[in-house]
């Protein structure tokens, strides 16, 4: 079976622990170059993690006829830029979320992917994650029975880099305009797709209440899926305190888990109550990166493509009024 060399583009934080390691470990992955600005912080990367190759340059990594395929793992505002050259060199590509800055830069990648016929992935890695398809099962065995609507609200305090002024791109309107909301959000929103289907009907309200950056920090949306559950979700960056609870409700009981805490998932019905924890892999992309490989290798669909993270993709930007 063929043995996949990957380059990753942008070998910064989230390729530390959660996404880089998972390519290493999986059976016909390598992990073969890294690419990064600054080069000195490339080859510091590539020594840590044994990787043989590393360049400051990401077309010499695109073109290197060594790597077989590409890991996108800058900001945002330049995955369209690095996607359309993998896509003009014949290469599959996994592409960090969100798949790009606007729906509109999602499309031209799809479309560039799909006219060369090639697999394209978006890290959305939480179907891929044993605790929600366990949520999943509970929803397809009617569990709860018919599902009616879901609500997700996520709270958090301003962080010391918030408060400090400090330059962040995640608060960067031309670079992220729903600020933590489009890093975050987008988590949540692909993951209820995932679950009850694509999204057809979506509309929202953000705003900056804190004056701290200038990207959004309050969102509330509603939404619609094309299986006819009712969405409804409240996002805000300058609470007094962390909260992240979904509630999904149906005509005979209800579903509690946690997006991004390790939470026990909550089965309630008829008086009953069921709790399960299931711990989550490390690194935390390891099914996510294994689902790449079944596809790739196994010729089996990943639950994670270009075309479910358009959605996605959507939805962010009905929400934000930015379409």
């Amino acid at each position: 079976m063929k043995k996949y060399r990957w380059g990753i583009i942008g070998c910064g934080d989230v390729t530390e622990r959660k996404s880089g390691p998972a390519y290493q470990q999986t059976e016909h992955f390598e992990l073969h170059a890294v690419m990064r600005r600054n080069l000195e912080k490339a080859a510091d990367y590539a020594k840590r993690h044994r990787v043989a190759k590393f360049y400051n340059d990401a077309d010499t990594l695109i073109s290197n006829p060594e790597i077989d395929a590409i890991y996108i793992a800058t900001p945002p505002d330049s995955h369209m830029f690095y996607a359309l050259k993998v896509a003009a060199a014949g290469k599959p590509c996994c592409i960090e979320k969100p798949m790009a800055t606007s729906y509109a830069e999602c499309i031209a990648i799809e479309k560039a992917f799909q006219k060369k016929q090639l697999p394209l992935f978006v890290a959305y890695y939480r179907r891929s994650l044993p605790r929600f398809l366990k949520v999943k099962e509970w929803i397809d065995q009617e569990k709860i029975g018919d599902i009616r609507h879901i609500n997700y609200i996520y709270t958090r305090t301003a962080s010391a880099q918030d408060l400090s002024g400090e330059y962040n791109w995640r608060t960067d309107k031309k670079i992220a305009y729903g600020g933590y909301f489009d890093d975050l959000a987008s988590h949540a929103i692909d993951l209820f797709s995932f679950f009850f289907g694509t999204i057809s009907q979506a509309n929202g309200i953000s705003i900056n209440q804190q004056g701290l950056y200038t990207a959004k920090d309050a969102i509330v949306g509603n939404w619609l899926h094309s299986s006819g559950v009712t969405g409804s979700g409240t996002w805000n960056f300058g609470a007094n305190t962390r909260t992240d609870k979904v509630e999904i409700i149906g005509s005979k009981g209800r579903i509690e888990f946690s997006v991004f805490n390790d939470e026990s998932i909550v089965l309630k019905r008829k008086g009953e109550l069921e709790t399960l924890f299931i711990e989550n892999p490390d690194p935390i992309q390891l099914y996510h990166v294994k689902n790449i490989e079944k596809q790739l290798c196994k010729g089996e669909m990943h639950p994670s493509t270009g075309t479910t993270a358009l959605n996605s993709s959507w939805v962010m930007d009905k929400i934000l009024g930015k379409i």
